[in-house]
C-alpha cells in the first residue's frame, strides 16, 4: 500500500488536504471520488521523520490509541469509523500509520491483520489481544485491559529511571566540577609553587598529574573512552556479551534487586493479562518471553516453558530456574492447583508493583547522602591538594 497526499473539493465545495492509503494512484483517485471530491493534484506522500522502526518513540501515542479505540468502540462506533476519528487528532508520520491501518480495515482485513503489518507500533501483545478479542466479541473490553497494562508497564518504567535519575545528575555534576578544577583552577594555582621549586605533597602530585594528563593528553583519554564504548557496544551486539551484562545488572545490590522485581512484575502482568484475556498458558508464556528484555529473564522463561510442555507443573519448573523467588513461585503454584492463576497473579502485580515503588524509594534516600558525601570528597580532595602546598609555603604548619 502507497500513500499520497491530496488536494480535493468536497461536494460543499470546501478545499480539503488530507492523505488517502491505496495500492496505484489511480486506485487513489477512485476512492476520493467515491467520496464525492473532485481532485486538483495528487502526489506521494512524503512524510517527515519515521515513526516505523523506533516502537518506544511513539509508544505513548500508541497507549492513548489504545484507550481511544476502546472508549469509542464501547459507546457503539463502528470500527472504521472510530479509528478514523482518532487519526484526525493526529499530524505527521503517526497519522500515516493510522491512515493504513484504517484503510486495510476498510479492504476487508481485521483489526489484527493491520496492526501486524505496522510491527513498529504494535508489538506482540497488542496483537494477540487484539485477536483474542475479535474471535471472542470483546474487543473493547479487551482494548481496555491492553491499555491498562501499556499504562501500568509505563509508570513502572518512569518510576525506575526516576530512581536512578537522582543519582546520574549528581554524578555528572562531580565529573563536571572535577574537569573544570583540574584543568583551570589547579594549573593557575599550582605554577607559583612548581616555579619556585619548592617540594610538594604527595597528594599534590597525584592531583598534578591528573591535571596534567588531562590537559596535555587529554586525546588519550577520549581515545580510551572511544574504545571502550565501542567495546561495550560490541559486547551488547553479542547474544553472550548481553547475557553476561544482564547477569551483572542483576548481581548489584539494591539496583539489581529492582531489576530483577521490575521484570518480574513485567511478566506477572502481562501473563496476567493475556489469561484473563483467553490467552491459553503456553502461549503467554512465549508472549512473555518476547516482552522480556533482560535476557537472564527471558531464557528462565524458555526453559519454564520448556519444563511445562514436557509435563512438568509451573511452580516446579519456575523453581528449576532459579531466578524467581519463593513467593513468586508459591503464588503459581496455588494459582494452578485453584485454578485461580490470573487473580493470583493481578495480587502478585499489586505486591510486587508496591514492593517497587518503595525500593525506588529507598534507592533515592540511600544515593542522596552518599553521592553527595562523595561529591564532597572529590572537590574536597583537589582543593585540599591545592590549597596544602601554598600553607606549607607560608610557614603555617
Amino acid at each position: 500500500m502507497a500513500v499520497f497526499s491530496y488536494v480535493a473539493i468536497e461536494s460543499s465545495s470546501a478545499r480539503q488536504r488530507g492523505v488517502i492509503v491505496a495500492e496505484t494512484p489511480r486506485a487513489a483517485r477512485d476512492l476520493l471520488r467515491q467520496r464525492g471530491m473532485t481532485i486538483q493534484s495528487l502526489m506521494p506522500h512524503m512524510a517527515r521523520g519515521n515513526v516505523f522502526g523506533r516502537r518506544g518513540r511513539h509508544a505513548h501515542k500508541t497507549v492513548a490509541f489504545v484507550r481511544e479505540l476502546s472508549t469509542l468502540l464501547g459507546v457503539g462506533v463502528p470500527l472504521m469509523e472510530a479509528v478514523d476519528s482518532i487519526a484526525r487528532q493526529h499530524k505527521g508520520p503517526y497519522h500515516t500509520a493510522l491512515l493504513k491501518l484504517r484503510d486495510r480495515i476498510g479492504a476487508g482485513g481485521s483489526l489484527t491483520d493491520a496492526m501486524r503489518d505496522q510491527p513498529a507500533l504494535f508489538d506482540n501483545i497488542c496483537i494477540n489481544l487484539v485477536e483474542v478479542g475479535e474471535s471472542a466479541g470483546t474487543l473493547d473490553a479487551v482494548l481496555d485491559r491492553l491499555a491498562e497494562f501499556k499504562e501500568r508497564a509505563a509508570g513502572l518504567k518512569d518510576r525506575v529511571i526516576t530512581a536512578l535519575l537522582y543519582p546520574i545528575i549528581v554524578l555528572l555534576m562531580a565529573v563536571g566540577v572535577s574537569l573544570f578544577l583540574m584543568t583551570f583552577v589547579v594549573p593557575s594555582l599550582l605554577s607559583g609553587l612548581l616555579d619556585s621549586g619548592q617540594p610538594i605533597p604527595k597528594i599534590t602530585q597525584i592531583v598534578k598529574f591528573a591535571s596534567d594528563l588531562l590537559i596535555q593528553r587529554w586525546w588519550v583519554l577520549l581515545a580510551a573512552f572511544v574504545v571502550a564504548a565501542i567495546a561495550f557496544a560490541a559486547l551488547l551486539r553479542n547474544e553472550r556479551g548481553r547475557l553476561a551484562w544482564h547477569r551483572l545488572l542483576l548481581g548489584i545490590p539494591i539496583v539489581g534487586d529492582m531489576f530483577r522485581k521490575q521484570a518480574i512484575l513485567r511478566i506477572v502482568v502481562v501473563m496476567s493479562t493475556l489469561l484473563k484475556s483467553g490467552v491459553i498458558f503456553g502461549r503467554s508464556i512465549q508472549i512473555a518471553q518476547r516482552s522480556m528484555n533482560n535476557l537472564v529473564m527471558r531464557d528462565a522463561l524458555r526453559k519454564c516453558e520448556a519444563a511445562v510442555n514436557g509435563g512438568q507443573d509451573i511452580a516446579k519448573a519456575l523453581e528449576t530456574t532459579g531466578a524467581f523467588p519463593a513467593v513468586v513461585i508459591q503464588v503459581f503454584a496455588v494459582g494452578q492447583a485453584s485454578g485461580r492463576l490470573e487473580e493470583m497473579l493481578e495480587r502478585l502485580a499489586a505486591s510486587y508493583d508496591q514492593q517497587l515503588t518503595i525500593s525506588a524509594q529507598r534507592l533515592t534516600a540511600v544515593l542522596e547522602p552518599v553521592l553527595i558525601l562523595f561529591l564532597v570528597l572529590v572537590v574536597g580532595s583537589i582543593a585540599f591538594a591545592t590549597v596544602l602546598p601554598m600553607l606549607e609555603a607560608a610557614n603555617v604548619f
